[in-house]
């Protein structure tokens, strides 16, 4: 990998921001530069819920959200390059995941589908993009998350130690390092994802800061009891969570 200053771009499955990191990177090193968190318009946060729920849509909404999302991505990288008083040509590339609308990683069709213009992106930036991280990798028969553990790997193996590192974020997800070998890495189950939609339903938050509301309650053990008796905590197979977040929440997992 060539050297120099990078820009990523992710905007997860709770829709409440866009996340723009500034990374020096080279063969041994990945370190942050700087960093901010650009707001999520509440209009187009329901936009791209409304395609996520299995409802009928027509090619021109998810090609307008499609467009909406290149922007949003572009004005955000741009504020970040203000911030930090730094100009296109000083960038090396920007990595953009895209905003994940359908995961369909099972199946005799297995599929995925991100929106989020790459175009768009170059042209209000004039950086060179890369994206469409995920469908090589379901191509070769991977659930569509080739980033995580290689990620984990490079910045967290140690040929001694065995770790697992537990990364909870929308979709909760998990990789295994034994010494300097990536032995596994996938999902594990909803992360923030299911509390942001409660405490947005109870609370009328977007989140519960720092889990204070959580703290102030008390184990609901029957509930508990019936939620580890789920079969899929059961399953010694990867947890695919297609199925599962359809049923908490009544739409397929975004």
């Amino acid at each position: 990998m060539k050297a120099g200053h990078y820009i990523v771009v992710m905007s997860g499955t709770s829709l409440d921001g866009v996340d723009v990191v500034l990374a020096e990177i080279d063969d041994k090193n990945v370190i942050q530069l700087g960093a901010i968190s650009f707001p999520f318009p509440t209009e187009l946060k329901n936009q791209v819920l409304s395609i996520c729920q299995g409802q009928a849509v027509i090619l021109a909404t998810i090609g307008e959200i499609d467009y909406q999302l290149g922007s949003l991505y572009g004005e955000a990288i741009n504020n970040l390059l203000k911030q930090q008083l730094l100009s296109a040509t000083d960038i090396t590339a920007i990595g953009c995941h895209g905003q994940t609308v359908w995961h369909q990683p099972t199946g005799q069709r297995p599929f995925t589908l991100q929106l989020g213009d790459n175009n768009r992106i170059f042209a209000l930036t004039n950086i060179t993009v890369v994206g469409d991280f995920r469908r090589r990798d379901m191509a070769y028969g991977g659930q569509g998350a080739p980033l995580v553990p290689a990620f984990h790997h490079k910045v967290l193996s140690h040929l001694d130690q065995n770790r697992i590192i537990l990364n909870i974020v929308g979709i909760a997800n998990f990789t295994t390092l034994f010494g300097n070998s990536i032995i596994k890495g996938y999902d594990t189950g909803p992360g923030n994802m299911l509390l942001d939609i409660w405490a947005n339903q109870y609370l009328n938050k977007p989140y519960d800061n720092n889990g204070d509301w959580a703290r102030s309650g008390q184990v609901n053990k029957s509930l508990l009891t019936e939620i580890l008796a789920d079969p899929i905590l059961s399953d010694q197979r990867p947890k695919v969570l297609v199925e599962n977040i359809s049923i908490l929440l009544g739409y397929k997992n975004i």
